[in-house]
C-alpha cells in the first residue's frame, strides 16, 4: 500500500460520528492478553459503542488477530503511516478519536513505563498524550511475586495520582501454576466499569454535535504536525 493510501485508510478508520461512544483498548504482554477477543466482543455488545485496539508487540504473542473483529493498531502502523511533515501522527489521532482508553491487561513492564512517563511504543505514546479529562482505565495483570514487589504499589499509586482508574487484579490460580493475587479482573467486570462511563446515546449525540466534533468526510480529519515521539 502506498503512503497516500495508508493515510486515506487511517482517515476513513477514524471518522467520527454522532451517537457513538469510542473505546480504545490497549493490550500489553501479559498472558491475560489471550482474553482480548472476548473483551472486544463484549464491549461491542454495549449499545452505541465503537472499539479499536492498540497492541504492543509482545502482546501479539498471546492472541489470534483473526479472532478480533475490530481494527488493531501496532507500532508498525505508526511508522508506516508517517512519511512527511504533513502526515497525521497515529498516536495523536487515536487519542483524539477515543472517548475512553482501557488497558487490559496492563503488564508489569508497561505499568513501570507509564508511571515513569516513558513512551517508546504506540500504546505508551497514546497514554503520554492522553487527554486527562477523559477516562483512562487500567487492569494490572502479572505474576503474584511481581505484584507483591514493593515498587508495584508505588507505580499503581502514581497512575491513580494521574487521575487514571484502576480495575484491581484478582486472586486466582495463574496460568504459570502459582496461586495468588495478580490475575487480570474478569472481562465481565471490565465491561461493567466501562459501561458506567457511557453516556446515554441522545446526550452523547447532543454534546458531540454541539461541540462540532462530527466529521462529515475523511478529508476533514485534522493532520497532526506534532513531532513523532522516539520509539
Amino acid at each position: 500500500m502506498q503512503p497516500d493510501e495508508r493515510v486515506s485508510c487511517l482517515k476513513t478508520d477514524l471518522l467520527k460520528s454522532c451517537g457513538t461512544f469510542r473505546v480504545l483498548v490497549g493490550v500489553t504482554g501479559s498472558v491475560a492478553a489471550l482474553k482480548l477477543p472476548l473483551l472486544v466482543s463484549q464491549l461491542l455488545q454495549l449499545p452505541g459503542v465503537d472499539v479499536k485496539v492498540v497492541t504492543t508487540e509482545h502482546a501479539r504473542h498471546f492472541y489470534n488477530p483473526a479472532e478480533v473483529s475490530v481494527k488493531i493498531y501496532s507500532d508498525k502502523d505508526e511508522w508506516e503511516l508517517w512519511t512527511q511533515r504533513s502526515d497525521p501522527v497515529l498516536h495523536i489521532e487515536l487519542r483524539r478519536w477515543a472517548d475512553l482508553l482501557v488497558i487490559a491487561p496492563l503488564d508489569a513492564n508497561t505499568l513501570g513505563k507509564i508511571a515513569s512517563g516513558i513512551c517508546d511504543n504506540l500504546l505508551t505514546c497514546v497514554v503520554r498524550a492522553w487527554d486527562t479529562s477523559r477516562p483512562l482505565l487500567f487492569c494490572p495483570a502479572m505474576n503474584t511475586a511481581m505484584w507483591q514487589h514493593p515498587i508495584t504499589a508505588q507505580q499503581v499509586s502514581k497512575l491513580t495520582e494521574f487521575g487514571y482508574v484502576e480495575i484491581p487484579c484478582i486472586a486466582k490460580k495463574l496460568v504459570c501454576g502459582d496461586e495468588g493475587k495478580g490475575a487480570m479482573a474478569e472481562v465481565s467486570t471490565i465491561v461493567s466499569v466501562v459501561k458506567q462511563y457511557i453516556q446515554k446515546p441522545d446526550e452523547s449525540s447532543q454534546q458531540r454535535c454541539a461541540s462540532g466534533c462530527t466529521v462529515a468526510s475523511a478529508g476533514q480529519i485534522e493532520n497532526s504536525h506534532d513531532d513523532l515521539s522516539s520509539k
